[in-house]
């Protein structure tokens, strides 16, 4: 028997499931190595689809059954509320390392009074720019949405005219699932449209500030984004930034170091900035994400599943994912490392970024919130797509919110 973090183990084979972007499956061997030599037991990671929807989907089905053959789940930020009743209640196992945690990410994943899942990396995307581009064309990082539309553009037709044909001024998240509930948050949010669903209710999205919004998005599609876009999710996008043909990108944290690697077309050409806003005196907003881990009450393995568990919420996994994937810690003495900031020099400015993020509205919808969150991307989807005007769309939306909501959220 060996002991790791207070916590005895038998020797056990763990399974542990995980959405997987970038290089995060093949890092999580070596992430998971130190714990497993300590221990004896061994972690086999379960992959899922990149799509948070679809892994959400799949998650219920398996808790709804009460899967006995997953130990650990890795899981949103947004999903507490509505996977609370599966998971083990870590408030005791954690009460020495939470506190060194953000208390807001502890608090998110707090339901009940039962901490149900604990953080292992925050997330709060950035716009990505070609520094080089830029200076070639005397531009600045655009502060609004406008500029940033007009500076693609320009960028955009003076490279084609060079040849560059295959050159994009803007890419993002067009999808029609959670991911597109991100980026479109921003776009309300960064006008003075607020927040969908207001903290205490009240829903809010039918407003001319968000119609604004989605206008302004939609305009994007076919001009200076490809109308491909709208079935881009985080990785296509990547894929179409990294190889060189992007002005400007939305995307999160990981997409940096990935975007730094020996085969990235835009190795040491880039830079991150926060997200535009809709004029000067709107608020910059990133939606908040973050990856958390818990424990399924359904497991065998109950005490070397929660050992793992603090294992990989503690600061030797977390400064293995900053320097390794450049995640954004949660544990708030990280940002001051000097090695995390030798690796990833972006990790310590990130922290603007992440004073900007606006949470999603899981709170006030609770269990409703995949719900209301799948309205709201139908209806931008929609919208960009040219099925209906913004205006059209969001007040249909209300209508439909203030059904879920009168069935009780």
């Amino acid at each position: 028997m060996l002991a790791v973090f207070g916590a005895p183990v038998m020797a056990e084979e763990l399974f542990y499931v995980s959405g997987a972007v970038g290089n995060a499956v093949e890092n999580f061997k070596t992430l998971v190595k130190p714990w497993e030599e300590a221990t004896g037991n061994t972690v086999t990671l379960v992959p899922m689809p990149a799509s948070t929807t679809d892994q959400f989907g799949q998650y219920r089905l398996w808790l709804a059954a009460g899967a006995t053959d997953i130990d650990l789940y890795q899981t949103d930020v947004i999903w507490a509320p509505q996977l609370a009743d599966h998971f083990v209640d870590l408030t005791e196992a954690a009460k020495d390392l939470a506190p060194q945690h953000f208390p807001s990410i502890i608090e998110s994943q707090t339901v009940n009074g039962k901490l149900v899942a604990l953080p292992i990396f925050t997330d709060a995307p950035a716009l990505y720019y070609r520094t080089d581009l830029l200076e070639k064309y005397g531009k600045q990082p655009p502060k609004t949405w406008a500029e940033l539309t007009e500076t693609a553009k320009f960028i955009q037709d003076a490279e084609r005219a060079e040849g560059n044909k295959d050159i994009w001024g803007f890419v993002w998240q067009g999808n029609a699932y959670e991911g597109l509930t991100c980026d479109a948050l921003e776009w309300v949010k960064s006008h003075g449209g607020g927040q969908i669903v207001e903290p205490d209710g009240t829903i809010s999205i039918n407003n001319p500030n968000a119609v604004a919004a989605l206008e302004q998005a939609k305009s994007w599609v076919g001009t200076i984004s490809p109308d491909g876009v709208l079935a881009y999710q985080e990785e296509e996008a990547r894929g179409v930034w990294q190889t060189g043909n992007a002005v400007f990108m939305r995307n999160w944290p990981y997409a940096y170091g990935l975007g730094n690697g020996d085969d990235s077309a835009v190795k040491g050409k880039f830079a991150v900035t926060t997200l535009p806003v809709g004029k000067e005196g709107d608020p910059s907003a990133a939606t908040l994400g973050g990856w958390n881990v818990a424990v399924s009450k359904y497991s065998t393995k109950q005490e070397a599943a929660i050992s793992l568990a603090l294992y990989l919420a503690g600061p030797e996994a977390q400064k293995q994912r900053a320097i390794a994937e450049s995640n954004l810690p949660t544990i708030m003495a990280l940002y001051e490392d000097p090695d995390i900031a030798a690796a990833q020099p972006i990790i310590p400015q990130w922290k603007e970024v992440f004073l900007n993020a606006v949470p999603r509205p899981s709170a006030p919808t609770k269990g409703k919130y995949n719900e209301v969150s799948a309205k709201f991307w139908s209806a931008v989807h929609d919208t960009l797509s040219g099925r209906g005007s913004a205006a059209e769309n969001l007040e249909l939306l209300e209508v439909e919110l203030n059904d879920i909501k009168g069935s009780g959220w």
